[in-house]
């Protein structure tokens, strides 16, 4: 494999996730590092003839979108793998992946694409048992370069900064910001806009700031309604954007036993922190804010899905509260067993689980996450 000084290698190996009779579909935000992933893994397949394509091209959208099998085929011959990125961009991209999965099934095909809503769509019926989906987030802390002690130094810098490959190779702050400005302003909105009929990237800014000012607190759809003037089905079908491009993250309540427990509201947080405080335009140093904790439990939740996704452990998660506000921050529920974890900013703070919590799920374990234990828990 060939590494650069700015690549950062990633925790998915693609060895492991290619199969026979298979297409790799890799979703996730733009500007993660997809196409440097998948192209990194070409550069040391020695041997193998490589087709590239990208779905911008006018004659790539032409073939495969035809759904004429004989030509579609007959463009891959003489070819190992199919490197087609931006896939999104090809009208039923999934019928002529499948088309090619059951013709060739000596290929090797890899697809790429930002926009999650748009393409698992169009690959979810016609590949059904015919992919391997990927997700690709920003850069987790696993990933991150430099030793443990080094990784602890730059923590305050990674809660106000983010994870974006680009961001974690940038040379100062002063870069770092105006990087994420610059993609917060050119890519944040880029498939919604194109892909989904909206009013407008000024409401969709306008809504990304009031959740960016609740991150942790319960979101009432109803309360951003009213703000910003619009109907709540509005406000909940942007939302619902704002998750499927991989800009928000739905937490949702969890319950099981209780009638008190809160389940019907939701909290959001974002992919990444980075891309948070650009929406805000506020890149203070963390000793200077007072959303600090805000930021903490927003860092933790997503390098716990992270490590969850990079390492093939799945869990379900959620956040457990009660209409008397005893709450616990995440909720894991794997193979019916649960974990709960309270975050706090505090390490010599003492928190004990909620005496509801602990007599409806006896057997759930409970774990305060600090900056003195945060290494271990997003590490898995």
């Amino acid at each position: 494999m060939v590494e650069t000084a700015d690549w950062i290698p990633r925790t998915i190996n693609l060895a492991e996730r290619t199969h026979p009779k298979r297409a790799t579909v890799i979703y996730g935000p733009r500007r993660v590092g997809k196409t440097s992933l998948v192209e990194h893994w070409l550069a040391g397949l020695d041997g193998r003839r490589v087709l590239r394509a990208v779905g911008d091209d006018i004659l790539v959208r032409s073939l495969l979108s035809s759904q004429d099998a004989s030509r579609i085929v007959a463009w891959t011959m003489g070819y190992d793998v199919l490197f087609l990125d931006e896939a999104q961009r090809i009208p039923e991209v999934g019928w002529a992946l499948k088309i090619l999965v059951d013709a060739r099934p000596d290929l090797t095909i890899i697809a790429t694409g930002s926009a999650s809503f748009a393409l698992a769509g169009q690959v979810g019926e016609p590949l059904t048992g015919r992919q391997t989906p990927l997700a690709l987030y920003p850069i987790s802390v696993s990933e991150s370069p430099g030793n443990n002690f080094e990784i602890i130094e730059q923590l305050p810098g990674l809660l106000v900064y983010g994870m974006y490959p680009e961001v974690r190779t940038a040379g100062s702050d002063t870069e770092r910001a105006e990087t994420l400005r610059e993609l917060t302003s050119s890519y944040l909105f880029k498939d919604i806009l194109e892909l989904e009929r909206v009013k407008g990237a000024g409401l969709l800014l306008d809504l990304l700031t009031l959740i960016a000012l609740q991150v942790g607190s319960l979101v009432s759809l109803s309360e951003l309604a009213s703000t910003l003037g619009i109907a709540v089905k509005t406000v909940a079908r942007y939302l619902d954007l704002f998750e499927k491009s991989y800009v928000l993250f739905n937490l949702r309540g969890f319950s099981r036993n209780l009638r008190e427990e809160v389940t019907r509201t939701s909290k959001y947080y974002f992919y990444d922190t980075g891309v948070r405080n650009a929406v805000l335009n506020n890149f203070n140093p963390l000793r200077a804010r007072d959303d600090g904790g805000a930021l903490w439990e927003n860092f933790l939740v997503m390098e716990r899905i992270k490590a969850r996704s990079n390492q093939r452990k799945d869990a379900r998660m959620f956040f457990w509260r009660t209409w008397q506000q005893a709450e616990i921050d995440l909720i894991e529920d794997v193979g019916g067993n649960l974990g709960a974890f309270e975050f706090k900013t505090n390490p010599l703070r003492r928190v004990r689980a909620p005496s509801q919590f602990v007599e409806a799920y006896p057997d759930a374990t409970f774990q305060v996450v600090t900056p003195d234990n945060w290494l271990d828990f997003v590490r898995l």
